[in-house]
């Protein structure tokens, strides 16, 4: 019960912070404050926006916010989402255009679970919608996972990427990003022993650690300085009485998102003190810069116990990836056959989180891949973020994918009447 009471115990934290927030910026927004023209009122009605705003998102799924795509035709589309696979631990969905011819590119965006929702690549995915159909791994809450739907490690990760990969079909192009590119790797390597007429056209691998140990980072280095057991005992809670997974163990969001400051806690605490001048000066807007930024930033979401546990042992300690002996429902995959997917890695120069080295090392494991179907970029002066969002995405790195896909899968332009494939360029 203490895990629980550890969990309970942080949402109690983060509300009462949400509410102290509500309540300065209702009481120094009070009419009567008027007629006594003070600016502490002011600084205070503005500390308690910015406060309330900050806590009260910690808790909520951002939206996709995705309403439409211009198209060739010169018009603006509307986007729907469709579910095409629903999972307790997470759906495959469908970015619709209507009234748009289907488009031959057809690309499984790999979204990650490490503590924050797909919606972090909403940027790739807008980016990607004029040209492509895109289809993305829209992974839930643990929190909000019953305990009777069992446990999910990164063994049922994989297997659902397999069945994502089965339900999209041979004509998919895969682009994993961050923390789901050893595991999609992986499910790669899996269909190609097992299901090789579902294998994929294209692989692409964006900063993820498929070898950590070839460049390590803070992350690697945390990871291999403690023990399971420790790990354990610091990260792991159990989810309270507010939410429907309540007693499933998890690394909860919120835990997450201490780290995630803590690494530039200077920079965040600058960025709120001059967020609150501006609400104080009427510079601040709903949507502004910052707002965009927080609103994803502070919305963290749970990740089981297992799933957090086997990441950091198997991946990161023992790294069964790099050596090429994962083992998925007792059966060893075999990287080495994979032999008719191209595969491309993407990486940062300036990459703090999967430091270039490491994503780059599965060509090395590809060895049934020719030479001729393999690629790799190294995005100078590009952050992790950058590399799947930032300016270094949508100007160099989108377009080198894109093409990528062109050049390995014939996928151009729209389907032909009929549902042929065009031809190769």
């Amino acid at each position: 019960m203490r895990y629980m009471a550890s969990y309970d115990l942080m949402e109690t934290v983060r509300n009462t912070q949400q509410w102290m927030g509500a309540s300065a910026l209702s009481l120094a927004s009070y009419p009567a404050f008027a007629l006594v023209p003070n600016p502490m009122l002011t600084m205070m009605a503005a500390w308690g926006e910015v406060t309330e705003r900050a806590y009260k998102r910690m808790v909520a799924k951002p939206d996709w916010g995705i309403y439409s795509v211009p198209c060739e035709d010169g018009r603006d589309h509307l986007v729907s989402i469709a579910k095409v696979v629903e999972r307790p631990f997470g759906d495959l969905i469908h970015f619709e255009v209507q009234g748009r011819a289907e488009k031959s590119r057809k690309v499984l965006l790999v979204a990650p679970m490490s503590g924050h929702y797909a919606t972090l690549l909403r940027s790739t995915v807008v980016s990607l919608l004029p040209d492509c159909e895109v289809y993305i791994t829209d992974w839930h809450n643990a929190r909000d996972i019953p305990v009777s739907e069992g446990k999910f490690d990164v063994e049922d990760y994989t297997l659902y990427l397999v069945d994502f990969m089965k339900e999209l079909g041979p004509d998919v192009n895969v682009i994993a990003v961050c923390q789901p590119a050893p595991l999609t790797l992986v499910a790669t390597a899996y269909l190609a022993e097992i299901f090789p007429e579902a294998q994929p056209k294209t692989l692409t691998l964006i900063g993820g650690p498929i070898d950590p140990d070839a460049t390590p980072t803070e992350v690697t280095d945390f990871g291999n300085r403690v023990s399971m057991g420790q790990l354990e005992q610091m990260m792991i809670q159990r989810v309270g009485a507010k939410y429907k997974g309540i007693g499933r163990k998890v690394y909860p969001g919120l835990l997450q998102l201490t780290s995630f400051i803590s690494m530039n806690l200077d920079t965040h605490a600058q960025s709120f003190t001059d967020q609150i001048m501006r609400v104080a000066r009427g510079e601040a807007g709903d949507h502004d810069r910052h707002n965009r930024f927080y609103d994803e930033y502070l919305a963290v979401m749970d990740m089981t116990a297992e799933f957090y546990l086997s990441t950091v042992e198997r991946i990161f300690k023992n790294s069964e990836i790099a050596s090429n002996t994962f083992t998925v429902n007792g059966h060893q995959v075999d990287i080495g056959k994979i032999t008719n997917v191209a595969v491309k890695t993407v990486e940062g120069e300036n990459d703090d989180i999967s430091a270039p080295g490491q994503c780059v090392a599965a060509l090395d494991l590809c060895t049934g891949v020719p030479d001729k179907m393999k690629s790799q970029h190294l995005e100078p002066g590009a952050g992790h973020y950058g590399i799947f969002a930032g300016s270094s995405w949508r100007n160099n790195i989108r377009p080198l994918v894109l093409d990528f896909i062109d050049q390995n899968a014939g996928d151009k332009g729209e389907k032909p009447s009929g549902g042929a494939k065009l031809a190769a360029v």
